[in-house]
């Protein structure tokens, strides 16, 4: 047989799109021609295939080798054909029998130069294609448009066969937490082949996912080790308990980076699909994917030099950001005003929808942005308006400019706006005797109130529109009059005043309260001061 075929897939951005690996081998001059958009990295593989298979005991074919990569108008990057290409290589010139490379086997793998077969990134989001594609889960469009990766994947594969993927070892077992498909590990180019040509004692068992242990997962710093703060802190809990996004504004060591570090051990725990469009989001990135990272909410804090592909995405084919990173999770941003401004308002679109599109003149791409935004600032250049010492020199002009830095349309979708005093040394030093509450005590009071929006509306307060906020956050008719007055004496825009609405709901929801009432209604006014004056 001069024709060989293998099933594979390419790393875009958590997707993961089916790719066909085809082999061919025909008579003429010796050569070895990949085609179908490959990149530096997989025309490259052709000698590490070569050594490879020499390497590992294999006959390399003297003939003109012709390997097309399909679908041809989707770019192909990474080492991770090389695994497919050699097989495909020894499945037409007959080395391996042809018939153990069935449709539902895929495999992907960077080989050594001795035929090891060494790790790489996206074998998490690879494993959830597959197992997507051999389920009941509709397929996405065979185009450049990347579906959000928000589908849960069931356990049972339609086919009568559960699909099988193999793939390097150190990357087995972040796989193999995706249900519905079995994970292989693979050592080395020899030991797959033997276990394909189903040689005796040479079989390779699936890799099954092993439970964490306790000790091993770490623990999300506590809100026990905040010293004070208490309107901060509550603060805290209202957003985590709306999904509402948070901006602290205060002094030098007031604890805004402790207090934001501290917000995913308050969220509820991630549900299946979250957890898998997370980690899948993660693989196909180039920071990789552990299993330590499995159903811990992300917490992206970038840097203030950040440009705006870093923050939103981009690159060409696109590449998510860090606000894609953070899907499910947290995206902190301290030192707001340090960042440009023209990355800043690239924020604002994904913050209102929860996804972004990126668009290049033969790519568009759509992402998913479901995050929630903290961010911090300090009150002026220096950071010290404010401060009982006297000791900031800032004009109030210089300040104002400072705040300037934030645009009206941006602070208008971050739903609670907090300023956080610094603390006496006499509140330092009183630390041992009056001890905060446990994230595991706040935790139990978001999730409870979470529980309450979820079955109210099957959805958290922060994503209702508008219909759905005048339907379930219209407070009684005292706190109606409340925020009226308040609406119209700090000008606020139509979006902040739904924004204050659905805070005042969340406030409700913690206290089990049917609808948002007068007091509820003050609350959430309240966190909307921190810009009023501006």
């Amino acid at each position: 047989m001069s024709l060989a075929v293998v099933r594979s897939r390419a790393p875009a951005a958590g997707r993961a799109p089916d790719v066909t690996v085809e082999v061919h081998l025909a008579n003429g001059l010796p050569s070895f021609s990949i085609v179908g958009l490959p990149d530096l990295e997989v025309r490259e593989s052709r000698e590490r295939v070569r050594a490879a298979l020499s390497n590992c005991g294999f006959d390399f074919p003297v003939r003109r080798i012709t390997v097309n990569l399909a679908p041809a108008d989707l770019p192909k990057e990474s080492g991770r054909f090389d695994l497919p290409i050699a097989l495909g290589i020894l499945a037409a010139s007959g080395q391996i029998p042809a018939a153990s490379l069935t449709a539902a086997r895929e495999f992907a793998g960077e080989l050594s130069l001795s035929g090891a077969v060494r790790p790489m990134r996206g074998a998490f989001a690879m494993a959830c294609g597959t197992a997507r594609a051999h389920s009941g889960a509709p397929q996405p469009p065979d185009t450049h448009d990347a579906a959000p990766a928000h589908t849960h994947f069931e356990a049972q594969a339609s086919c009568a066969c559960t699909p099988e993927i193999y793939l390097p070892a150190d990357n087995a077992a972040e796989a193999a937490l995706v249900p519905g498909v079995d994970v292989y590990a693979v050592p080395d180019l020899r030991t797959l082949c033997a276990h394909l040509s189903g040689e005796e004692g040479a079989r390779l068992a699936p890799v099954r996912a092993s439970a964490l242990d306790a000790a091993q997962a770490a623990s999300p710093p506590d809100m026990v080790d905040v010293i004070g703060q208490r309107g901060a802190r509550r603060a805290l809990e209202v957003a985590a308990a709306g999904g509402h996004h948070l901006l602290m504004v205060g002094p030098p060591g007031a604890g805004k980076s402790m207090l934001a570090a501290r917000l995913p051990g308050l969220l509820p725990p991630m549900t299946d699909a979250e957890a898998l469009a997370s980690a899948a989001l993660l693989s196909a990135s180039s920071l990789g994917f552990s299993p330590q990272q499995w159903r811990r909410r992300p917490f992206r804090a970038p840097h203030h030099s950040s440009s705006a592909a870093a923050l939103i995405g981009g690159r060409n084919p696109p590449q998510p950001g860090e606000i894609t990173l953070a899907h499910s999770g947290v995206l902190f941003l301290d030192e707001l005003p340090e960042f440009d401004r023209h990355v800043l308002e690239t924020l604002r679109e994904p913050l209102e929808a929860g996804s972004i599109t990126i668009s290049r003149a033969a790519w568009q791409t759509d992402f998913p942005a479901a995050c929630q935004l903290v961010a911090a600032m300090n009150p002026c250049p220096c950071g010290w308006r404010g401060d009982p010492s006297g000791r900031c020199r800032c004009t109030p002009e210089a300040a104002a400019r400072y705040r300037r830095k934030l645009s009206g349309p941006l602070l208008d979708r971050i739903d609670i706006q907090i300023e956080i005093p610094a603390l006496p040394p006499a509140e330092l030093a009183s630390r041992a005797s009056a001890p905060g509450e446990p994230s595991a005590v706040v935790a139990a009071r978001v999730a409870a109130a979470r529980e309450r929006q979820i079955a109210r509306q099957g959805k958290t307060n922060r994503e209702l529109s508008g219909r759905e906020t005048d339907a379930v956050c219209r407070p009684d008719a005292a706190g109606e009059a409340l925020l009226r007055e308040a609406g119209e004496r700090f000008g606020w825009s139509a979006r902040a005043y739904y924004r204050a609405l659905k805070v005042a709901r969340t406030i409700a929801d913690l206290a089990d309260s049917p609808m948002p009432e007068a007091a509820h209604v003050a609350e959430a006014v309240q966190y909307r001061r921190a810009f009023s004056d501006q």
